[in-house]
């Protein structure tokens, strides 16, 4: 044994052993304890760190020899407490490693007991030393997709095959390999890329009594796969089942987006629970009150991480290197972005130095990075985020989509502007279409079919008498609140089910769709599920069959994603009449008068794509009874010669149909029938 090194941090192999290393600047020991199994009382070894020999700067290392890949470990650290002075060193608790790649959970694991006074070993997670050189990726390597080219599917690693009649092994059920027997559904939908919830360790018990965290927007660790997700019970199996999942997912074609949490941690406010960071250094890693014992809360969610300091800009941009390098992953998308802005005060900067970094480092260059660019405290920074590289959630296509059809007054203006990828918005920068992305549902709020079959949120079983989760859904029920057998209800849900997959799929920008959407997933009107490892957050297989005409849509849509192609300029132009001298013309049911009064509920669109050798026109009516819309002329002394690619009004199999066997709409005008959307198109030549 020796005194090892400080670089780099966590736990490295080396020849002979393994160099550990970990910061603390106001720590006054350091015990690093070796386990032989997660759920033992005491450590096999205990290994002092003398503060002279073992310690460089605020850095506290050491090597020990024999230790191999798989290794259970974790940290005591011994220190004031002083939570005035902002110390919450607590020598009883075992913590784990800020850069351990592998973590380990006991069957009895308990937050409670890290909150309360005593010895945890038995019931604390622990590390796990990994060997990155450990695994064959049979040259595999991040695809790096195209944006333009990418549709996003926002999903959950364990709901997607949890439910059992989800065809896989039970014993894989609701894990990574479990979703690797999925691919071919995946492929078949066509889907570019999936966006999977949180897959950083994270701690399921940080949830009301009873509850569990199921959506893991609860990090302890920032470099671990979670370890529940890996049908491997060994202490290694989490790490390379889940590049496992990435490498089948890269031979199918499909990118992998992981949403990251690096805005808050699951330890939450002063009476939460000493699991990892505020147990080496509180300070450093939690922006605080002026009152040192309370945590600022810009996340809702009980502390806010420390982004501007130094050790933690280090750390999030190590984290997303590994995943990068080490995992392969394709993207990023981050969880409430603009709290990165925020500065040790909680002031936002202009130029926040943690998103500069991200943003030239050299490693994550044609990775993607997506932000969810606002907080909980109310910083809204869609359309002014920094960067050049980024992608940001369009908030407000989603708001204004849904306005648009529900029929709310003074939509039609705002979504037209979404349509064409939110020039209003994001025009003023410059940049490529795909800064937004575009989507109606995710993971927080209604799923799609929820959208249009409730009016409310039905959260009561998340025990909080309906009180949590958003209550300005901009839902519309159809008629008739939740399931129901009328049919002239449910055909028009579906309607507006596949009028919302058609807009967002057809709209200028990166288009996500929600898990489940395609088969017409429900909730049961739960608008925050985040506590609901049951069948109400699950995906439910039967559905596909059930709603096989919704999946047939999408599927058939996603295959040709046609407005993609507008050009640059073409995008940018705003709705004051500039479009009309490029590529593209709005128009109501008269050619070139749009409607954009408040009282106005449609509107068409034509776009020549010059890529494509096509011209597209596009009508949506929003309003309850039919219109007849006036359609231009596809060539100068020519006849009509529209196809009718898609009606979402027309039953199955004519809703939308095989680019080929588009039927001929020789009519100079086509009637759009109530709450529907129309997608003509002529090839030029």
């Amino acid at each position: 044994m020796n005194a090892g090194q400080s670089a780099p941090l966590g736990a490295a192999m080396r020849r002979g052993g393994v160099n550990f290393s970990v910061y603390s600047r106001s720590a006054t020991g350091v015990e690093l304890l070796l386990f032989d199994r997660e759920e033992d009382h005491a450590p096999a070894g205990v290994v002092r760190l003398d503060p002279v020999e073992n310690r460089t700067y605020h850095y506290w290392h050491v090597f020990v020899p024999g230790v191999q890949a798989g290794q259970i470990y974790g940290y005591r650290v011994s220190g004031p407490s002083d939570p005035g002075a902002g110390m919450r060193f607590d020598a009883s608790k075992v913590l784990l490693d800020p850069y351990g790649r592998g973590v380990v959970v006991p069957k009895g694991y308990d937050r409670a007991a890290a909150c309360r006074e005593g010895d945890n070993a038995a019931t604390a997670m622990k590390s796990v030393v990994v060997d990155a050189r450990g695994f064959d990726w049979e040259g595999d390597a991040p695809l790096k997709r195209p944006s333009s080219r990418t549709v996003v599917y926002e999903m959950h690693v364990a709901g997607f095959t949890r439910n059992p009649n989800s065809g896989v092994a039970p014993e894989k059920r609701g894990t990574y390999a479990g979703l690797v027997e999925k691919i071919p559904y995946l492929q078949k939908l066509g889907v570019t890329a999936v966006e999977l919830l949180p897959v950083f360790q994270f701690d399921s018990q940080d949830c009301p009594p009873g509850k569990v965290n199921y959506w893991g927007y609860a990090p302890v660790s920032y470099f671990a796969p979670h370890q529940a997700y890996s049908s491997r019970k060994d202490p290694l199996g989490p790490v390379n089942e889940f590049r496992d999942m990435v490498k089948a997912l890269h031979r199918a074609g499909i990118e992998v987006i992981l949403d990251v949490v690096f805005n808050h941690t699951a330890e939450g406010g002063h009476d939460g629970p000493t699991l990892c960071f505020r147990g080496f250094e509180n300070e450093v890693y939690y922006i605080l009150k002026q009152d040192k014992r309370l945590y600022e809360n810009y996340t809702g969610c009980g502390n806010t991480l420390n982004a501007s300091h130094p050790v933690v800009r280090r750390m999030i941009i190590d984290s997303l290197h590994f995943w990068v390098t080490e995992m392969h992953v394709d993207g990023f998308r981050f969880d409430l972005a603009s709290i990165l802005t925020r500065d040790e005060s909680g002031v936002p900067l202009a130029n926040p130095p943690v998103l500069w970094d991200i943003e030239t480092s050299p490693i994550l260059a044609g990775t993607k990075l997506i932000a969810e660019a606002w907080d909980a405290a109310g910083l809204y920074q869609v359309g002014s985020f920094i960067g050049e590289s980024w992608k940001e959630w369009n908030g407000r296509f989603r708001d204004d989509g849904r306005d648009f059809f529900r029929g709310a007054e003074g939509s039609t203006a705002r979504f037209a502007d979404r349509l064409i990828g939110s020039p209003e918005i994001f025009g003023h920068e410059e940049r490529e279409p795909e800064q937004s992305v575009n989507f109606v549902t995710c993971h927080d709020g209604f799923t799609l079919n929820d959208l249009v079959s409730y009016d409310r949120k039905h959260n009561e079983a998340n025990g909080e008498e309906n009180r949590d989760g958003a209550d300005d859904n901009r839902s519309w029920n159809c008629g008739a609140e939740g399931p129901t057998d009328d049919p002239v209800v449910e055909k028009l849900r579906n309607r507006q089910v596949k009028n919302f997959l058609t807009v967002t799929l057809l709209s200028v920008g990166m288009p996500m769709i929600l898990m489940g959407d395609e088969v017409r997933r429900t909730q049961r009107g739960n608008n925050n599920a985040y506590c609901q490892d049951n069948e109400i957050s699950w995906f439910d297989w039967e559905r596909v069959e059930k709603h096989a005409d919704v999946h047939r849509f999408a599927t058939l849509l996603i295959e040709r994603r046609l407005l993609r192609d507008v050009g640059h300029e073409e995008r940018r132009m705003s709705l004051n009449g500039m479009l009309r001298q490029a590529k593209c013309s709005w128009h109501g049911v008269k050619l070139h008068t749009p409607d954009w009064t408040d009282r106005s509920h449609s509107v068409a669109f034509t776009a020549e794509l010059l890529q494509e050798g096509l011209v597209l026109h596009l009508i949506l009516n929003a309003y309850w009874e039919p219109l007849e819309f006036e359609l231009p002329q596809t060539g100068e002394g020519r006849k009509n010669l529209w196809r009718r690619w898609i009606d979402t009004a027309l039953d199955t199999p004519n809703d939308i149909v095989p680019w080929k066997t588009a039927p001929l709409i020789p009519d100079s005008t086509y009637r759009a029938e109530p709450r529907s959307v129309v997608v003509l198109f002529a090839v030029e030549g």
